[in-house]
């Protein structure tokens, strides 16, 4: 059963979207600087700019919500409703001059994602999941339950990194057994497997503010979503995803991925 979100807060995951979108929208395909974080990833003053305008919606909107961001941190994260935010959701591709990045507005209620939002502002798609129903660009769209085998199955995934982290051998024995692996496409997997094109996503190292936005869109297209070992995703959780545009789908996938 789906929790309720109001409509005054989809509403604003949608302004959140479109304000982001109008500053990254100019600074596609743009010689812009890059900086690497402590982590080593890739930062541009598109993804905090953006971030920054969505922060400031919520505040004078929301002031008693909480915030968890990529970008510029988190404030009240106990608050009931927290919004959680990453502005180019594979940063990688953006400065690379592919349009397979997004951008992620997720609603947690009590550490539980509610909402969420997937938009690819240089496509013009933006993927809501809320109060049971997923849409593109307003249709309503649902999994693929034809495919029920991994060995049926296409697997994506953000990049080959993923065998050599700390499950890499799970890992390995999952992409082994399918049919197909693609890598590079960061949370616009998880819109296409909302869309019914893509069976399976794996991915490791991912933060709230890489998963909250997807929970809602992958679960209310129909598909399952959880970490590597059934547990639900929350604002707590450790940073492996698997999505699986069924139940069935998705058991065997974390068969496969169970560490012996």
């Amino acid at each position: 059963m789906s929790e309720i979100c109001p409509t005054e807060f989809i509403d604003l995951a949608n302004r959140l979207a479109d304000a982001a979108g109008e500053i990254i929208r100019p600074l596609f395909r743009q010689k812009i600087d890059i900086v690497s974080k402590d982590d080593a990833s890739p930062v541009t003053i598109a993804d905090q700019n953006a971030e920054m305008a969505m922060r400031q919606i919520i505040e004078a909107q929301y002031p008693d919500h909480g915030i968890y961001g990529e970008e510029h941190g988190q404030v009240r994260t106990d608050a009931e409703y927290v919004w959680v935010l990453d502005p180019i959701d594979g940063t990688h591709s953006f400065i690379s001059g592919a349009p397979t990045f997004a951008i992620l507005v997720g609603l947690c209620r009590n550490g539980v994602p509610i909402m969420g939002v997937v938009d690819q502002p240089i496509a013009n798609e933006r993927w809501v999941g809320a109060n049971g129903t997923t849409t593109l660009n307003g249709k309503q769209l649902s999994t693929n339950e034809d495919v029920t085998a991994v060995t049926d199955a296409s697997l994506y995934s953000y990049g080959i990194e993923l065998l050599k982290c700390d499950r890499g051998d799970d890992y390995r024995k999952l992409c082994d057994n399918v049919k197909r692996v693609r890598f590079g496409y960061d949370s616009y997997a998880f819109g296409l497997l909302a869309h019914g094109f893509v069976d399976v996503v794996a991915d490791a190292d991912m933060k709230p503010f890489d998963y909250c936005a997807l929970v809602p869109v992958v679960q209310y297209a129909g598909g399952t979503i959880t970490d590597w070992d059934g547990n639900p995703l929350t604002l707590t959780n450790p940073g492996y995803v698997l999505a699986a545009g069924n139940e069935s789908l998705h058991t065997d996938a974390l068969a496969h991925l169970k560490s012996t």
